[in-house]
């Protein structure tokens, strides 16, 4: 193997190297596009029909508005929630937390 050929062996090497710390520390994308809302805010949208999906897990609710953007909140014990989310036609998921209790 020629210099030249180790030289550019060495920097496509190097490039990968730079690419793949780059994905590392860039972090996940879709947490950036995901709007807080407040669990009453919530409970309105709910009720209002803009609510698609959700997902349960513990006291957080993750899910899509009907036109697709991602939303988090946070859930107090409300024994009637599925009940509201299920009179809406809500999708309904639900996940250990992330204890695992």
């Amino acid at each position: 193997m020629s210099n030249f050929s180790r030289n550019i062996a060495l920097w496509v090497i190097i490039a990968l190297l730079v690419l793949a710390l780059f994905n590392l520390f860039k972090g996940p994308s879709t947490r950036e596009s995901e709007t807080i809302l407040a669990y009453s805010q919530f409970l309105s949208e709910v009720e209002a029909g803009q609510i698609r999906d959700v997902t349960i897990q513990g006291n957080t609710i993750s899910g899509h508005y009907s036109g697709g953007t991602a939303f988090n909140s946070y859930a107090p014990n409300d024994p009637d929630l599925i009940r509201k989310l299920n009179q809406q036609g809500v999708t309904i998921s639900a996940a250990p937390d992330e204890e695992g209790t």
